[in-house]
């Protein structure tokens, strides 16, 4: 793999969410450089999410795992040598990452907004970005690149079946997110399906693979343990989406799929669902703090199941309206 010359690397190594925020920039950049391969670096549990875009042209796992699986990702990086390489992350390893590609050009955010200012150190470049939601910064990254063709669209795989869902019409909930901080308290998926039994609309839960346990006792709720894949399909033949902050409540934003995404700790401004159809609850008092508390925020829990069933069937309704 020699990507010498007319190529772009993309550094983004995780996690869900995150990656398809930075996926119209990549499609902005597809627009905008159709001569130039482009080179997309990340971690190796995330690339079922990108294979068979068309907008990419080599995905690179990278091995994070033990010295040699590091030392091996290190050797595939130093070939690469891309025109430019974009740091969508703002970590010291990602950084690391970019700068190892043995870019002519390195850009990232100002290290005022790099998650770890150091970072910004190793760009060639640096940008002060001025959007507030991560779409619009990460376009701005690639316009910086020379991306001239924005686009706001994100390419998604088709996914395939795994586990069980309803035959017709229903609701998919994904209740996990990456802190506990940010979830929706688990009883409440409970209640709120009784509630959309009322309306003939069953509630699906997605569960990543050991995680059906904590379902054990409520019987209303139908259980969907499934991979990435079977989450992709599964949220593309949901009637609608109950989410929270988390990878799957964008994957569903960037499919346009209606429903309600419950927030709390975090700003839905900066990370809330990007031109969609899916409707934003939050607590008027909430506080944003991003704490990556392992308890559940007091304004997740202020989001009642009555306010969650009536904002999610108004959801439904205009999608249906406007289709």
């Amino acid at each position: 793999m020699n990507a010498n010359g007319r190529s772009i690397l993309v550094v983004r190594l995780g996690a869900m969410g995150d990656i398809i925020h930075a996926l119209p920039a990549v499609a902005s950049l597809r627009q905008s450089f159709p001569e130039h391969k482009i080179y997309w670096v990340l971690a190796r549990k995330w690339v079922q999410l990108l294979e068979g875009n068309p907008q990419i042209d080599r995905i690179v796992p990278f091995e994070r795992r033990g010295q040699g699986a590091i030392l091996e990702s290190w050797r595939k990086l130093r070939v690469i040598q891309p025109e430019i390489a974009i740091d969508f992350q703002g970590l010291i390893q990602s950084a690391l990452v970019g700068r190892a590609s043995r870019p002519k050009l390195l850009i990232g955010r100002h290290r005022s907004q790099a998650r770890e200012s150091p970072a910004a150190l190793f760009y060639s470049r640096q940008l002060r970005t001025k959007g507030p939601h991560c779409v619009e910064a990460n376009l701005e990254l690639a316009a910086a690149a020379g991306a001239t063709k924005l686009t706001d669209q994100a390419w998604i795989p088709a996914g395939r079946p795994e586990g069980d869902l309803p035959s017709g019409a229903f609701v998919l909930a994904s209740p996990f997110a990456g802190w506990a901080s940010k979830q929706w308290p688990l009883e409440n998926y409970a209640a709120l399906a009784r509630e959309l039994q009322k309306e003939g609309l069953p509630l699906a839960v997605n569960v990543p693979p050991g995680f059906r346990e904590k379902f054990a006792e409520m019987p209303e709720l139908m259980i969907h343990e499934s991979g990435l894949p079977g989450l992709i399909d599964g949220t593309r033949r949901a009637t609608a989406i109950v989410g929270v902050d988390s990878g799957p409540m964008h994957l569903a934003a960037a499919l346009g799929k209606p429903g309600v995404a419950i927030f709390g700790p975090t700003d839905p401004a900066r990370n809330g669902p990007f031109h969609s159809k899916l409707v934003t609850l939050r607590s008027a008092g909430a506080a944003i703090s991003y704490k990556r508390d392992e308890e559940i925020a007091a304004s997740m829990r202020e989001i009642s199941v009555e306010q969650v069933k009536e904002v999610l069937l108004n959801s439904i309704r205009s999608a249906r309206v406007s289709a």
